[in-house]
Parts: structure tokens; sequence; C-alpha cells
């Protein structure tokens, strides 16, 4: 077993640029909702915010329109290249089909899909005309995704034929809700296809008016520990993940960045997507699934300078071996962080040994929709530690079974090794999630319920625990 030192200490490769963030107290103390929203465009002639313009649309009437958004890596060894200003007339069809099917803004959109360039088209599309994006994971069972596309309210699904045979079309009889069922490679009775839907739809050519408020993003819940819930995110929300793309992600104009997150959870669509896209970069998308030799192969290959993944696949990375890794050139990585459960302190120093770089841990949720807590560029790493707090709040409550304290700047728990629920509560400007499909999250605004966790993801350590008045 590794012995965890007190800290890895970061030395910067020749060539690197500089971290983002680069002095975390005077970032925290300058730090302002406003000037982070300032960093966006925003629609023409001050209309709104709408998340698919801020991910496509203005790269795509600029200078970032014949760069790659999305490089689609198939399992058969198929490679696909989606530039900005293409992405931008593929999503602007499929919004005109949403138009011409009567889809309203406001009505739920959800895909049943793997990682295939579809899904990215989709979501987009759905958001660039006020739809509802709301992802599904693929491997649900007909039960699982009967209980969210009732709870949300699905109008639209867009699917495989596979999946919609197995899992789909024996339930669809009770779900009179859903409307259209929209197939990407074939087609059924009942069904529409998704290549003629394209092929016919006009241009949706500007995106409408969309107040910052107007909801956008609906993600579950696993629903482990009773029916899921469905958290709400407004467009406004969009604030939030270019930021955290750019702050704890360290994102530059000119990475290539891999999010290896299943598209059916809040990573897929906050990190897999509009982080990114919003950024600017070029993103990797593999069609394939875990494989370690193949996983290597893509971060040499494709030049990968970010790479976000689990602390599972990392652990399956460790037990592969170095074998896999053998006469591989990862010199372009810059940047590791980890999304999920909990990053074990061995395999933040396996990592830092093996690659040559440690993985970066960090916490968020459903409910926030990006990351709250981050290890940054800027900072040495603490193995099992969570590092810092990226904003500002104003109060923490406790759901009495333990104690949360919440300075203007940091939070400390006095009981750390215990269960329980933290209200957080900011000043209004922070762009949280902002409404609940169940009873259990409707009337929490302006404070929001964020389980913690036990034991090691709050080590005894000054990062976590410092105070400041």
């Amino acid at each position: 077993m590794m012995q965890a030192p007190g800290q890895i200490e970061k030395l910067r490769g020749a060539g690197e640029p500089p971290p983002n963030l680069a002095d975390y107290a005077e970032a925290r103390r300058r730090f302002s909702w406003a000037e982070a929203r300032a960093e966006l465009t925003g629609l023409p002639g001050g209309q709104g915010l709408n998340m698919a313009y801020e991910a496509v649309d203005r790269h795509a009437a600029g200078a970032r329109r014949d760069r790659v958004a999305i490089r689609w890596l198939g399992k058969d060894g198929e490679r696909v290249d989606v530039r900005y200003g293409e992405l931008a007339m593929l999503t602007a069809r499929f919004a005109g089909a949403l138009a011409g099917l009567g889809v309203r803004p406001g009505d739920r959109v959800y895909t049943l899909l793997g990682r295939t360039p579809e899904l990215y088209v989709a979501a987009l599309g759905a958001l660039r005309h006020r739809a509802i994006f709301c992802p599904l994971f693929s491997a649900f069972g007909p039960e699982p995704l009967r209980a969210r596309m009732s709870i949300g309210g699905a109008r639209v699904l867009v699917t495989t034929s596979r999946l919609y045979a197995r899992k789909v079309a024996p339930i669809r009889g009770e779900m009179p809700w859903l409307e259209h069922v929209i197939l990407v490679d074939g087609e059924a009775p009942g069904t529409l296809s998704y290549p003629r839907l394209l092929d016919e739809a006009p241009a949706a050519t500007q995106i409408p008016p969309t107040d910052p408020e107007e909801p956008a993003l609906l993600h579950f819940t696993s629903g482990t520990t009773g029916t899921p819930k469905g958290a709400l995110h407004v467009h406004a929300a969009v604030v939030m993940h270019h930021v955290t793309g750019r702050l704890a992600l360290d994102l530059h104009p000119d990475d290539i960045f891999w999010c290896t997150a299943d598209p059916g959870w809040v990573t897929g669509t906050s990190y897999g997507i509009l982080a990114p896209l919003t950024n600017g970069v070029t993103m990797i998308v593999d069609g394939a699934d875990f494989d370690a030799e193949r996983w290597y192969e893509i971060l040499e290959r494709e030049r990968v300078t970010v790479w976000y993944t689990a602390p599972t696949a990392i652990r399956m990375l460790m037990k592969a071996g170095v074998e896999p890794l053998r006469a591989r050139d990862l010199g372009a990585l810059r940047f590791m962080a980890s999304v999920g459960e909990p990053l074990n302190p061995d395999a933040v120093l396996w990592s830092n040994e093996v690659l040559g770089r440690p993985f970066h841990d960090g916490w968020w949720q459903t409910e926030t929709g990006g990351i709250m807590i981050a290890n940054l560029a800027c900072m040495d790493i603490r193995p099992g530690s969570m590092a810092l707090l990226l904003y500002r709040y104003s109060r923490a409550c406790s759901n009495g079974s333990s104690i949360t304290v919440m300075t203007r700047n940091h939070f400390t728990l006095a009981i750390p090794y215990q269960l329980g629920t933290m209200g957080v509560r900011d000043d209004g400007s922070h762009p949280l999630g902002r409404h609940g499909l169940n009873p259990q999250l409707r009337g929490l605004p302006p404070y929001w319920q964020i389980t913690l966790l036990q034991g090691p993801r709050f080590p005894e350590n000054e990062m976590l625990h410092q105070q400041h008045s």
C-alpha cells in the first residue's frame, strides 16, 4: 500500500500555459458572478442567455467556426470531426425539426443514447429551441426509464432502434404523454427517422429570446435511496459550466479535452458538452467501452491535454498495470481530474508516479450542476483532500445530524465524519439549480440540500478547515 505524503508538489512543464487561476486567495477575493457572466456573449440584441448559443453559435459566428468542436471516435475505427460551424447548422436543423413537430419551449426532450454524434446535436438543438433537455442512462431497464419519463413528462425521446425495441416499446402504452420517438438509426411503427427529420427540417436560423431563468436541463439523481429526484437547471447555469471549465478544469482555448463520463448522467452534460464547448475547445468523444490500451492510445494519438474521468476508470487502469502504457507518449497531458465518488489517495499517488501527473479530486452533485470544491491547477495536492470551495456563500445550516459552519470564504465540518445535510445559501447570483420536480426538492431556493459524505472525503487538514472572517 502506498503511503500518502503530506502533499504532491506540482511542476509546470516547459511550454505549458500558466493556470487560468494562478492565485487562489486573490481570485476568491475578487470573484463575482456578474464578471463571470460577462465572459459570455448573450443573445444578440440583449435578448437573454441561451446555453446553445454560448456553446456553439457564438463560436460559429467568429474565428473558431472552422475549429473542431467534437471529434467522435467509433469503436470500429471511425473518426468523425464536427466543426463549430457545422454543429451550429445541425443543431439549428434539429431545432427546426422540433418546431415542425409542434414541440414548444418548456417541453421535455429526452435522449436514451450512448456516446453518438446524434446525442450532442439533440441536446444542443433542444436547448436552442428552448425545450428542456434530459439525458437517460442507457443501461437502465424499462421501469427506471418509465419512472424518469413519467416524473419529467417526456414529450420527445431520441434513441436507437435496439434500445427502443428492448426498453421503450414494451412500456410505451403506459406513457401517453410521450408523443414522439425519434430513432437515430432506423424506423419502427410509431416512430420517426432522425436522418429524415433533419433532411426535411428548415434550419431554425435564429435562437428565440431566452430568459436566463428559463428551465433548460433536467437531471435525475441515481434513485438508489428511493424515488429518483429531478433537478431542473436554468439557462443561467451555463455561467457556472463555463467558469468552472476555465478555473476548475483549467481549460485553455487550444486544449484537446476528453471527458469520459457517461452521457446519461449530469457530468456528461455539464462537462461532456457545455463546459468544453463554451470554452471553445475540441472535445474527444469515444463511442467504445472502456479498454485500457484503447484509452492510452486515444490520449497519445489525439494529444489530449485535459482529461476528466472517474475513480472507477482510474482503478481499472491501475489494475491493468503498466504494460498497456509502455512506449506511449502522454506528454501532451497537462491536467487530469476525477469526478464522481471520492478518489482514494492511492489513485492520486499512482497517477503521479505512473502517468507523471496527479489526478485532481473535487466535489459537486446533480443538484448543483457544476463543480463546487476542487483541487486547482495552481495548487499542490494532498491525496485524499478535495481542497477548497470555488465560490463565496453567505451561510449554511444543518439537519441536526451533523454540524456545518460556513464563514464568508470557507466552511468547516465540526463533526466531519458523520453524514448530514447541508443547506447552502448564496446571495442570489449563483447559478445553482432553480427547481425540483419532486417534493424533496420543491421550495428549496435559496437553500439547496447537499448530502455530505463520510470520513476520507473530508479529511482533517488545514485546506478544508481553515476559516477566514
